[in-house]
């Protein structure tokens, strides 16, 4: 009995030891906790203040450079910074761009870190609406503002200035669409899916007709009517027939307006055009035109067609329809203008893209290849505010593609010389955008 109270009080003591470093350890567990959490909270606070800012490769500073909301003034505002290749600006407001890195399209992106405009509080920071904060840090890929400085920079060669000048003549602005609601210039580039931007823009237009949006004053003319105004909410209710016919889509070319209304909208509005590679767009227009004709239209085999064959088809014996080879020694003859002049706008599926656009006489916001259209179709519309609007059909896996085994096929059995004036003609074309000259092929 003596020794039962003593292990008995020994056993309490090691509760109570264990008990107290079991709450000791609880304790120590839930300041560790709290820490974290202010550690957290300390971190998001300390964010708000934060400005990221980026080195170029060469170690130096951005330097700050102020943009227009959706291209306005691009003319102006952006020819500076593309001067500068340690800088860029967005042309969705004023933010401050370095380049990441080795220059790729691919891998190399501008960050976009907000600086508050001149004129407003220190404390206050502008976004345009499409660029509200949030939560993601933006980024632009470094590609669409590379084409247009490569463009910029051939323009300034004197040597190819006859390929990569133009007049902004008449038949350039017959090729530019206008959607005034949302301030959008699309100047159309044949056999580069056009087709399908062209539905973009009537459903555009139709939603605007819709809701009243569109204003007529003396120097805007009211817009051809649609052929059902308001009826397609979508690009895939839209029949091909009211696509191309200019009386029914809605679509108001820039040539229909004042010389006072032309320049206003090319200084203000979001312009863009799309290329792919110019000897394969030569390939798309003679087999749409001249192969398959998908939509009827005779004139192409009955007047066109038998027109090259009888000047420049070199067997005369030969009982067949017109061959790409002809077609080749047509375009790139030197006097083709005379037999272009007959043919009249039908020329448009294969004139040059400096013809057609006049890349260097007007300052485009994007310029999208159709090789990469699956990136650049959301980019456009993004940069243009009609994301949320409507979206671009989708493309089928690598129909954009180059696929040079059929370029190749098509100018097998054609001339080195014949292909190499036809390529002087399109020399412009190839260098204004960046596209490789077809060695494979001239030599």
């Amino acid at each position: 009995m003596r020794n039962a109270h003593p292990q008995g009080s020994s056993q309490a003591l090691a509760g109570r030891i264990a008990e107290w470093l079991t709450f000791d350890n609880m304790h120590h567990q839930w300041l560790l906790l709290a820490a974290c959490f202010w550690v957290l909270f300390m971190f998001m606070v300390a964010s708000k203040f934060i400005t990221l800012t980026f080195k170029d490769p060469d170690g130096a500073h951005c330097e700050l450079a102020s943009g227009h909301h959706r291209g306005a003034g691009v003319s102006q505002s952006l020819a500076p910074a593309f001067r500068e290749p340690r800088c860029s600006v967005s042309m969705g407001g004023s933010f401050q761009l370095c380049p990441r890195g080795a220059y790729s399209a691919k891998q190399d992106f501008l960050f976009l870190t907000a600086v508050p405009d001149v004129g407003r509080s220190p404390g206050e920071t502008h976004f345009p609406e499409e660029l509200k904060p949030t939560g993601k840090m933006l980024v632009e890929p470094l590609v669409y503002t590379q084409r247009l400085e490569l463009m910029r920079n051939v323009c300034r060669e004197d040597a190819l200035r006859n390929l990569s000048h133009t007049a902004v003549s008449k038949f350039v602005l017959d090729r530019i669409f206008v959607c005034d609601k949302h301030k959008i210039l699309f100047c159309q580039t044949p056999k580069v899916g056009n087709t399908q931007w062209k539905k973009v823009l009537i459903v555009l237009n139709a939603v605007a007709n819709l809701r009243g949006d569109q204003t007529n004053t003396p120097s805007s003319p009211t817009p051809p009517p649609i052929c059902f105004p308001g009826a397609f909410p979508s690009i895939e209710e839209i029949p091909e027939n009211v696509v191309h016919d200019h009386e029914k889509n809605g679509l108001p070319r820039l040539s229909s307006f004042s010389d006072t209304e032309i320049q206003k909208r090319l200084k203000t509005y979001f312009k863009f055009f799309i290329v792919r590679d110019p000897f394969e767009r030569l390939i798309s227009a003679f087999k749409d035109k001249f192969v398959h004709n998908p939509r009827f239209e005779p004139w192409y085999k009955h007047e066109i067609a038998p027109g090259i064959i009888r000047k420049y088809r070199r067997n005369r014996t030969e009982t067949r329809g017109i061959q790409f080879e002809d077609f080749v020694r047509y375009l790139g003859d030197p006097n083709h203008r005379w037999l272009d002049l007959q043919f009249g706008d039908h020329i448009i599926h294969w004139v040059t893209y400096v013809e057609l656009c006049a890349p260097c006489e007007i300052t485009y916001s994007v310029v999208g290849h159709h090789e990469t259209l699956e990136d650049d179709a959301p980019y456009i519309l993004r940069e243009a505010g009609i994301d949320h609007l409507v979206s671009y059909p989708t493309i089928p896996l690598g129909i954009t593609a180059y696929n040079r085994t059929k370029v190749e096929r098509y100018f097998l059995g054609i001339s080195k010389r014949d292909i190499r004036r036809l390529y002087a003609r399109f020399e412009g074309d190839f260098k204004l955008f960046g596209y490789q000259k077809p060695e494979f092929l001239l030599n």
